[in-house]
């Protein structure tokens, strides 16, 4: 259970809101070349104002030695645009020009607060585990310290994030009521859903170069009877053929390559658990000199070129089993859909996840990507907006972000 922007009285009240508006970035212009995550947080941003609240927006872009790395004064003027309201961007984050505009204030009035990860401390805490970086530690941090005392609460849209705990993911509860924003809420509504209470039959589609954490979805949604059948593709696929014995030759050298040799044991042991429920492809599509060449897949006979996609007939079996399927979870593309030669097969996995009879679910990252670029996006139920969260969040791990709501939950409720 988590508390929401419904819960509790907002007027007058200063708000704390961490988004994730972390954009693709044009390095010459500074120009934002694709606001979804800027427009997804809108519904929160507009109901926090319109119930009175002083909003405060806590974000961060990249992150330091990259070249997308950067102030979030275009984020300001782009946040403008889409809600048709304004928000001032204040060039600084705990600085006391920063917290003077804070406290000058008005209900309904709207500031973006400059990048979290100028603050070393923002950025170092992300590489520690989650047992090294507790609410309490990070609730000590200079950026916590400093701002908290503003806040009458702290609202977390930011799913995108919630498998980080930096300091503006989760300090803020240690000392005032962490809420749900409508992202975060539509989010965990829709994953607990598909987890503990799908429609069945309940197919997994899984792909991918991830695979290691593709392969953990599949072991938890077996494990927990959440999926009847897993649907595998892309490098996910490459290893299950692996363990069943078949020879894909320059493929399996991709595999050791990325460092995957042992989730072929892993593999072959939920082989032997779970049989059938788990689908292999029965072709692929070869790379052979930028050709698309298809190929079926014999346990005697050697593949010699790398796979690149799944082949046609893999396509009409998947599509056969998606098409009567009452809920549809997809995560990873199924081959390298950015060349246009090996783009059919995730586009025909999607179009069978648009069009089966089901609830569909779309994970975050490259696949949410290609589902825009064939134009399927709009016929999904719901697309994740965070890829590493989502992925983390279906393999049954605990999410910091995730677990501050819940404990927040127990001690505020009303």
């Amino acid at each position: 259970m988590f508390l929401t922007l419904d819960d509790f009285e907002l007027e007058g009240k200063t708000v704390a809101l961490r988004v994730d508006i972390n954009s693709p970035i044009d390095v010459n212009t500074g120009d934002i070349l694709d606001d979804t995550r800027i427009k997804a947080c809108s519904d929160t941003i507009k109901s926090l104002s319109e119930k009175g609240a002083k909003v405060v927006i806590l974000a961060h872009q990249s992150r330091p030695g990259k070249k997308d790395f950067t102030t979030l004064e275009a984020h300001a003027k782009k946040l403008s645009e889409v809600l048709n309201m304004e928000v001032t961007h204040v060039d600084g984050l705990i600085c006391a020009s920063a917290r003077e505009a804070i406290l000058a204030m008005d209900n309904g009035e709207i500031i973006l607060l400059e990048n979290v990860r100028l603050l070393a401390e923002e950025v170092l805490s992300d590489w520690k585990s989650w047992e090294e970086i507790t609410p309490e530690k990070q609730a000590k941090t200079v950026m916590i310290k400093k701002l908290h005392p503003f806040f009458d609460y702290f609202v977390n849209d930011a799913f995108a994030a919630a498998h980080r705990a930096q300091p503006s993911l989760v300090g803020f509860s240690y000392y005032v009521p962490m809420l749900c924003g409508r992202v975060m809420e539509k989010e965990l509504f829709t994953l607990t859903k598909v987890l503990k209470n799908p429609e069945r039959p309940c197919v997994f589609a899984l792909g991918g170069a991830k695979a290691d954490d593709s392969i953990e979805v599949l072991k938890n949604v077996l494990e927990k009877q959440t999926a009847d059948q897993v649907l595998t593709s892309g490098v996910v696929a490459n290893i299950f053929l692996v363990a069943k014995g078949y020879k894909i030759g320059p493929n399996e050298n991709v595999i050791a390559d990325m460092g995957y040799t042992n989730q072929i044991e892993i593999a072959k042991e939920l082989i032997s658990k779970y049989g059938d429920k788990i689908v292999v492809p029965i072709d692929a599509a070869l790379n052979v000199d930028g050709e698309r060449v298809e190929k079926e897949l014999d346990l005697n006979e050697e593949i010699t070129y790398p796979i690149h996609d799944m082949g046609e007939k893999t396509m009409k079996l998947y599509e056969e089993i998606l098409k009567d399927a009452k809920t549809v979870v997809a995560n990873g593309p199924a081959g390298v859909f950015e060349n246009k030669n090996f783009l059919k097969g995730t586009e025909e996995l999607l179009k069978s996840t648009a069009n089966s009879k089901g609830f569909s679910v779309i994970g975050g990252g490259h696949l949410s990507a290609a589902a825009e670029v064939v134009g399927l996006a709009g016929k999904m139920d719901h697309i994740s907006t965070g890829g590493g969260a989502c992925i983390e969040f279906l393999a049954g791990k605990k999410l910091p972000v995730i677990e501050m709501l819940s404990k927040s939950y127990e001690k505020h409720k009303i």
